[in-house]
């Protein structure tokens, strides 16, 4: 698992495909498709926007936002915590890094919801399609705005940033505003929607995390090894090669199961059991190596203030009696469409 996602002489990125500006696809140039030296080119620049320094300031504004959507429910007694709190939450939070008006974020989700219900089979969905076109048109009409209007604002950085004198292209531009569309509300959302659910399968975890409070960041990095929001990650050899003693022939298209490899019994003792004593552990849910993810410290910060928040304003949360739980449709997120949650309301 860990060569196929660092070894990049032997396994590539590269998810081929025509201009993203005509046909829709619009990760075909961004940080995940990309091998070096254009991969370290690209994350340099996007780097500036996620140090820690930027992250920790946005801490404020993210308490803010999840105490504001506590207050919608909170006096409710009942809800469903993904669409009161974990959905929302990174939306908001990505959409005002990218300068993205309220109205508009609720296109943010549905558009996300058909690009990850994607496996990936070779033929394109329908509606897949169209949502690419879509958000190809959205976010070309942004860049334009931003163009000649900049703003306070990721687009508008990436629009002035150069790399060895030259600007980024439009499908770079686009590679970048869907990868953060994407990988900025989907995996979040599934984050603080698993750790929910992690927590209330296992008695007195609540309880204990309540109590103390400095075991949550631990309880975190459990969920993300146990539930990790990416299950799954593409690659294509880029040389004849051995796996596991299989031969593959270069331009072979391979999934690393990342999901598979955090529940891996030679690296963690009792896979399959949730145990936030487990303590530090070398899971690879946000990835490895240059391709790690860059948003992981955002990640960290908006479940750490979510969680404390739930854990504080919901006394008594638990499932709630004979709900049925959903999975998301996809191998590559993992995740629940609704987390239904009682708790006793003040």
């Amino acid at each position: 698992m860990q060569r196929v996602l660092s070894e990049h002489a032997t396994f590539s990125s590269r998810m081929g495909g025509d201009d993203p500006s005509e046909t829709g696809q619009l990760f075909a140039a961004s940080l995940i498709t990309a091998d070096p030296p254009r991969h370290r080119q690209l994350r340099s620049l996007v780097n500036q926007a996620f140090t820690p320094k930027a992250v920790d300031a946005l801490a404020p504004r993210i308490s803010q936002l999840t105490d504001e959507l506590l207050d919608g429910i909170a006096s409710t007694g009942t809800a469903d915590l993904i669409a009161g709190l974990a959905y929302p939450l990174p939306v908001i939070v990505i959409a005002e890094l990218m300068g993205i008006p309220p109205a508009d974020r609720d296109r943010f989700k549905q558009w996300s919801d058909v690009i990850v219900s994607q496996t990936r089979t070779g033929a394109e969905n329908a509606d897949h399609h169209a949502t690419n076109v879509e958000m190809t048109g959205y976010f070309l009409d942004l860049i334009e705005q931003r163009r000649s209007r900049p703003g306070n604002d990721l687009i508008s950085s990436l629009l002035s940033a150069e790399i060895d004198g030259q600007k980024l292209s439009v499908a770079e531009l686009l590679g970048f505003c869907s990868l953060l569309l994407v990988a900025g509300n989907e995996t979040t959302t599934n984050l603080i929607g698993n750790a929910v659910l992690c927590f209330a399968e296992v008695p007195g975890t609540i309880e204990r995390l309540r109590a103390e409070q400095s075991l949550l960041p631990q309880a975190i990095e459990e969920v993300l090894r146990y539930r990790s929001p990416v299950q799954s990650m593409y690659r294509v050899t880029a040389a004849d090669t051995t796996l596991g003693g299989v031969q593959v022939p270069a331009g072979v298209p391979l999934v690393a199961w990342i999901g598979s490899a955090n529940r891996d019994e030679r690296h963690f003792p009792r896979p399959d059991q949730f145990d936030i004593d487990r303590g530090p552990s070398r899971h690879l849910a946000f990835g490895q190596g240059i391709h790690f993810c860059l948003g992981a410290p955002l990640a960290r910060l908006e479940a750490v203030i979510a969680l404390q928040a739930v854990l504080s304003r919901l006394p008594g949360l638990t499932l709630t009696a004979g709900s049925q739980l959903e999975r998301m449709d996809s191998t590559i997120v993992y995740g629940l469409t609704e987390l239904p949650v009682s708790w006793q309301a003040g």
